[in-house]
């Protein structure tokens, strides 16, 4: 198979708004099925619950791995924070049919405050495991809004969110919506405005979100106790804590 990487166009179109999609097959079918079934036992070892449940699934099933410091990743991720990258983070999220919640406006930037000295050089990677599209709560995001990273909230309401605070005051008509296929992905920056509406669809939305930082970042290891980052590519810069 082959490696597939970033247009300089592309480069460009996520510098300036904070957001790229790769509308092709980051993994082969095989590794796609292999990586889909890893997350169907998590699930199921989890009792089908919501995404809260499947944060970093990684530190508990190291066959992960093999998907998130691969090759076919890391060469989307590097035209976009450099050569030196660490593993940050992993998480599925899955929205149940009919009754998956939305995901309030925020930046992934706001839960980490405090835990890296720098958020400009941290990209997400979410890929599709199930078709995401509008109906069933793709993601979606407010371009150009990845240069500030700390909003100011509001409280919403727990039983409707996942989250139980929200941006205050965004335009929704700006959104611009990520609908990908199974086995297709979105970058984002990790300041941008994003969310998702809930799923009120008869169809499952999956998707696993890959997160990398670059290596001229510190990771402050007293705000991260039981955290583990990995060096994915490259050279370390800042003087990690890496496994």
């Amino acid at each position: 198979m082959t490696v597939g990487t970033l247009s300089e166009q592309a480069v460009q179109f996520y510098n300036q708004n904070g957001y790229s999609l790769y509308k092709k097959q980051v993994f082969s079918k095989e590794k796609l099925s292999e990586l889909s079934a890893i997350f169907e036992e998590q699930w199921e070892m989890v009792g089908r619950k919501l995404n809260s449940e499947l944060d970093t699934p990684h530190f508990r099933d190291e066959r992960l791995l093999k998907f998130l410091l691969s090759d076919e990743v890391l060469d989307l991720v590097e035209p976009v924070i450099g050569p030196n990258i660490g593993l940050w983070s992993s998480h599925f999220i899955c929205k149940e049919p009919v009754i998956g919640k939305q995901t309030p406006w925020h930046e992934d930037s706001a839960y980490w405050k405090g835990r890296l000295s720098s958020f400009d050089k941290i990209v997400t990677v979410w890929l599709a495991i199930d078709r995401s599209w509008k109906e069933n709560g793709c993601m979606r995001v407010i371009p150009g809004t990845h240069n500030n990273g700390f909003s100011e909230y509001e409280a919403v309401d727990g039983r409707e969110n996942i989250f139980e605070t929200e941006i205050k005051s965004i335009d929704d008509s700006k959104a611009v919506y990520f609908e990908l296929e199974p086995g297709e992905c979105s970058l984002h920056d990790s300041r941008i405005i994003h969310g998702a509406s809930s799923n009120s669809s008869p169809y499952r939305r999956c998707g696993y979100t890959m997160r990398y930082f670059s290596t001229e970042a510190k990771v402050y290891p007293e705000k991260n106790a039981n955290h583990k980052i990995w060096l994915a590519r490259g050279k370390d810069i800042a003087g990690n804590p890496f496994v």
